[in-house]
């Protein structure tokens, strides 16, 4: 009988194959008109044996999370009574934006590196999980338990209808999950993340008569400046946990204003603020709307409205994901030839859903040695495709020792 390891070097190019179908059909997020690639997806999935439930999620809900389609997919199975474990990857991507050397939905090979939007994060580990489960059942091992494949499209948008929707709806019960990785080391805890939208009132005039207006930009100027100040505080106080580093603060958009020679009466801007694990949501929100609301008294008459617009929780380690961690760490240390070991990331993950959810869940995927290296969310992104390989052993064995 061939080992769980020759039957995943068996279906190395199939492998290869599949992941380069999976980055040659766009899936980008926004437009979110996601259902045609979970089509694709599943259809390549069947073509494994694998039997696809197409979850559709609503169109309603779809449009209020700002997407077009959605249709999330789920593949269970059952070795033997025993626990279930999950494996969540997204099929949604950032827009490719500028600057690539390759086509960016090309799944071009180069010194052994694939090139695309999506190929590293995270339709690469739609690929790992789907082989590992394909190496397990052909293994014929005696496990006890259930392995279900959980592939979404909404992680760019927040995961509310992707993992979130999933278990808020009981379609799925996992009792503990392993989603998508990006670096070598198994993630057992990441950020949150706050966006408010705020939108800085005051009343318009003639340019030629400012005095008679209320200037919007000034008053969001001294928000800005508040901001910044709060920026630079924040640096310093880094997290506990290794990895997460500072709590971040960015304000990513900005518009507002009339014309040229008319004063703005209106500035709305968009803010960005990661939380990090050591930190209370609810008083981080409450400590950003204190500060704004006091920097726009600087300008007398101008008001301020904010509006949340997403609030995703920290991940912090829930009782029995320290097993999953183990397991997952024990094997890439075997496979890789060097330590592998747990970490905190700074970004934020659809895992924050299964934590909610109560189950135990860490973060363990292909990549290479970091999300920087992948140029992950950036130009030419890529994979190395030895560690897709290496990933997909480590998966597998790793799920055969917490249900063999």
């Amino acid at each position: 009988m061939k080992s769980l390891t020759d039957l995943i070097d068996m279906h190395d190019a199939s492998r290869e194959e599949f992941l380069a179908e999976l980055v040659r059909h766009p899936s980008d997020n926004p437009a979110g008109d996601c259902t045609p690639h979970a089509a694709m997806t599943a259809a390549l999935l069947e073509r494994l044996g694998f039997h696809v439930e197409r979850h559709v999620v609503p169109e309603a809900l779809v449009r209020a999370h700002g997407m077009v389609s959605c249709t999330n997919l789920i593949v269970r199975h059952g070795f033997g009574p025993g626990p279930t474990i999950a494996l969540n990857a997204h099929g949604d991507v950032v827009p490719p934006g500028e600057g690539w050397s390759a086509d960016p939905y090309g799944a071009e090979i180069r010194d052994g590196w694939m090139y695309g939007r999506g190929a590293a994060v995270s339709k690469s580990d739609i690929a790992s999980y789907a082989f590992a489960l394909k190496a397990l059942k052909e293994s014929k091992l005696a496990l006890k338990g259930t392995i279900e494949l959980h592939i979404t499209y909404d992680e760019e948008t927040g995961g509310e209808i992707g993992p979130g929707w999933l278990l808020a709806e009981g379609i799925s019960k996992p009792d503990a999950a392993i989603a998508a990785g990006f670096s070598y080391n198994v993630v057992t805890a990441h950020n949150g993340c706050l966006h408010l939208e705020v939108t800085v009132l005051g009343r318009s005039a003639h340019a030629a008569k400012p005095e008679t207006g209320i200037d919007a930009l000034q008053a969001a100027t001294c928000v800005l400046n508040a901001l910044y100040a709060e920026r630079a505080r924040l640096r310093g106080q880094p997290s506990a946990i290794p990895g997460i580093g500072a709590p971040g603060l960015t304000v990513g958009l900005i518009s507002g204003g009339i014309n040229t020679n008319v004063v703005p009466d209106k500035i709305t801007l968009r803010l960005d603020r990661r939380i990090t694990p050591d930190e209370d949501p609810a008083a981080v929100e409450a400590g950003l709307r204190a500060l704004i609301e006091q920097a726009v008294t600087e300008v007398a008459g101008a008001r301020v409205e904010i509006r949340q617009v997403l609030l995703a929780l920290p991940l912090t380690p829930l009782p029995g994901s320290e097993r999953l961690a183990e397991a997952l760490s024990r094997r890439a240390t075997e496979i890789y030839g060097e330590q592998i070991g747990t970490t905190g990331v700074p970004l934020y993950t659809d895992a924050r859903h299964y934590a909610a959810a109560g189950v135990p869940i860490v973060l363990y995927g292909a990549g290479p040695r970091s999300i920087e290296e992948a140029n992950a969310h950036r130009a030419d992104e890529r994979l190395p495709l030895a560690d897709l390989h290496r990933a997909t052993k480590v998966v597998a064995l790793a799920l055969a020792d917490l249900l063999g």
